[in-house]
């Protein structure tokens, strides 16, 4: 069995945001960057399909940085690395665009990627991607099994709802966080990622669909801590409710 996943290079949820200069962008020096959340559980559901299946598992990511985040893909167990050098930015029709350029030059029988991104929440990539190779594709997916030419997935649904589906292979999963526990990288698997394959695969992306108007923090709150003895504090509370216009 082929297994692709999809990886990003994402910022850390704890960077400390600032606005560059032009306010359309952030400001790189802020950020520490690392595999995105979500790709963590689709690299180990990929890992435990080949352990149990055979074959092989190709991690595909795409920016100009993101060696980093496929050499731990590779000390997580995948065999080789595509590394697709575009910047594609918030634009998740033109990642879709790359990673299937990819796809279109390599045979396989399941592609898995995670089901959002930690930085644009947009959810779009593995869908995107599915829809432009024509194949069948389930999103935020919390278990996984392939036997007998499909791949059976459970979704999750919203309201505690769960959906079982069958897809014919070839087809793309997008997994939900939870799915699984991702293994430790060790120091072994550190050693035997760099005598692994990590190769660069160039694209012409096409127009932007999505472009930046203007980056800003919102607007702050402030707090106000009311003392006093509790009647005092109680009449405050009130005038402070009445001022903000929920009391008449």
């Amino acid at each position: 069995m082929r297994i692709f996943v999809l990886v990003k290079h994402s910022p850390s949820p704890e960077s400390l945001l600032r606005v560059s200069a032009d306010g359309k962008s952030l400001d790189p020096t802020c950020l520490t960057y690392d595999i995105n959340e979500w790709d963590r559980y689709a690299v180990e559901e990929a890992v435990r399909l080949k352990e149990k299946h055979g074959g092989e598992v190709v991690a595909v990511s795409v920016g100009t940085n993101c060696d980093a985040t496929l050499r731990k893909c590779l000390a997580m167990g995948v065999d080789r690395a595509i590394k697709v050098p575009a910047e594609p930015g918030f634009d998740a029709s033109m990642a879709a665009e790359a990673v299937v350029d990819v796809l279109k030059c390599e045979a396989f029988d399941i592609v898995l990627s995670g089901f959002m991104s930690q930085d644009a929440n947009n959810a779009l990539v593995g869908a995107l991607a599915a829809a432009k190779l024509d194949i069948p594709f389930a999103t935020a997916v919390t278990e996984l099994s392939v036997e007998g030419g499909e791949a059976r997935a459970v979704r999750e649904l919203e309201g505690g709802y769960r959906e079982e589906v069958a897809l014919p292979l070839p087809c793309l999963v997008t997994v939900q966080s939870g799915i699984n526990e991702p293994r430790y990288v060790s120091i072994m698997g550190i050693k035997a990622a760099k005598a692994k394959e990590l190769k660069d695969h160039p694209v012409k992306l096409g127009d932007a669909t999505v472009s930046t108007e203007r980056i800003y923090a919102p607007p702050t709150r402030r707090a106000e801590i009311i003392s006093g003895a509790p009647l005092e504090v109680a009449e405050k509370l009130i005038e402070l409710i009445r001022s903000k216009g929920v009391l008449r």
